[in-house]
């Protein structure tokens, strides 16, 4: 193949396809479900897969994903849902701003996005979350930057780090990591990571860029439901921190209990993610909904209009499924297995790096996810003792950095928090950035103990 081993012209195939699956998605603002279907056809083909195999390697990458995740996400959504608009949200972050008073509110905003932020997209909690911070702002007199940044950086941490949100959940699925693991795991490193690069940078950047909330903003979101209506702080607690908590005991019993044990069984059906948020979502559908005074109608309605924003997600991870199975299929993945092995490179810091790179160059941390866990698969089987709760931690954490001009991200924070490119770049990009730099370090740390 032009005078090349079949060995480098699958590597090379590889990246003329990655970036060609990156122009095409920045350059020529095509939509990432259409862009990865592409970028799967045209790896297999040049790759030299036969055709029929080709389309039954992308269906079953897509259906292998979504056979999972996409329960995952109708569940989580749903939940989302009726946190939101029963303000639990609002209880939680009210309660920890009461606790915590004016002088440490940032501390207290971190908090309630890292609690909140588990069973959400980074997106719901967002726009879930981002009335308070022009509350707070309002009432205290305190920056929003100062404010905003450690709501970001608690939602983002999750997001990246913790199941069940998509992007862990995808490289759990790839790696095969145990999810108990990966949720204690990624709460150990996640907390810490929020604290820097929340409270303690935003405190320091909000020195030189304390930002103005336009007027408009703050009229239209400052606005506060009457806390008579909202559900109590340990209900809401309790009904948000249940999927957790049932996986975690999952991951006990299986440690814990020998194979067959009545318990250990019945945990494992319990525990699975698909089944805690079940439980988590038809708790919610009497603390949110039910208690609160909420009609079966309304709540049914408030349930359907869930689903329709993650039409595209789901679409998005299924293809980006059918992309990591080609290029398991064409055989690329092993080559850059191979490769890693020979270079002795940790496979820790080989997932984090691809991730970073595909995030960098994309702007999608889902795609960057689903994409490094793929192509880092191979080195799992090749390198003997490799964590793969922490791998999955790696991806998640490269998956992070440097959110700029090709991320909606970066445009949602520019426009809330009325800021420049510039001050966008010098505040939602650096945090995101240290959130990546400084996971990794953690997960380093991690990976010498257990």
């Amino acid at each position: 193949m032009l005078g090349m081993s079949h060995n480098t012209f699958l590597l090379l195939d590889a990246v003329v396809t990655i970036i060609g699956l990156i122009v095409l998605i920045t350059r020529f603002k095509l939509h990432p479900f259409i862009a990865l279907i592409i970028a799967s056809a045209f790896l297999g083909l040049t790759a030299g897969m036969p055709a029929n195999l080709i389309i039954k390697s992308f269906q079953d990458g897509f259906g292998g994903v979504l056979g999972f995740v996409g329960i995952i996400l109708a569940l989580g959504t749903m939940l989302g849902k009726m946190m939101a608009d029963s303000g639990g949200a609002d209880q939680i972050a009210r309660t920890l701003i009461r606790a915590f008073g004016k002088e440490k509110v940032q501390w207290a905003m971190m908090f309630a996005a890292f609690l909140v932020g588990i069973p959400l997209f980074f997106e719901i909690g967002f726009v879930l979350l981002i009335p308070l911070v022009f509350i707070v702002a309002r009432r205290t007199g305190v920056s929003i930057i100062k404010i905003g940044i450690p709501l970001l950086a608690g939602l983002s941490a999750v997001h990246g780090l913790v199941p069940p949100h998509p992007g862990p959940l995808l490289a759990i699925g790839v790696f095969g990591a145990d999810i108990g693991k990966t949720i204690l795991y990624g709460l150990i490193v996640a907390l810490p990571t929020a604290i820097i690069a929340g409270p303690i940078y935003g405190t320091f950047i909000s020195k030189y860029i304390p930002g103005h909330a336009s007027q408009e903003l703050m009229d239209q979101l400052a606005s506060e439901p009457e806390s008579s209506t909202l559900p109590s702080f340990s209900i809401t607690l309790i009904t948000v921190l249940l999927p957790v908590f049932l996986m975690l005991l999952k991951t006990f019993a299986d440690v814990a209990l020998p194979d067959g044990n009545f318990f250990r069984v019945w945990m494992d059906m319990i525990g699975h993610p698909i089944s805690a948020l079940l439980l988590a979502l038809l708790l919610a559908l009497y603390t949110f909904g039910a208690r609160q005074g909420i009609d079966s109608k309304r709540i049914l309605k408030l349930l359907d209009a869930s689903l329709a924003p993650t039409a595209a997600i789901i679409l998005i991870i299924g293809a980006g499924g059918g992309f990591k199975q080609m290029l398991v299929a064409s055989g690329v993945g092993d080559v850059i297995g191979h490769m890693a092995v020979n270079a002795q490179i940790s496979p820790i810091l080989l997932a984090w790096l691809v991730a970073a790179v595909i995030r960098i160059a994309t702007g999608s941390a889902t795609v960057a996810t689903i994409t490094g866990a793929g192509i880092v698969l191979p080195v799992v089987d090749m390198i003997p003792g490799v964590n793969r709760e922490l791998l999955v931690l790696a991806t998640g954490a490269g998956s992070l950095i440097l959110s700029h001009v090709n991320d909606a991200g970066f445009w949602l924070v520019k426009q809330y928090f009325n800021m420049t490119v510039a001050e966008t770049f010098k505040t939602w990009t650096a945090m995101e950035t240290i959130l990546s730099i400084v996971g990794l370090i953690f997960i380093l740390l991690l990976s010498l103990v257990v």
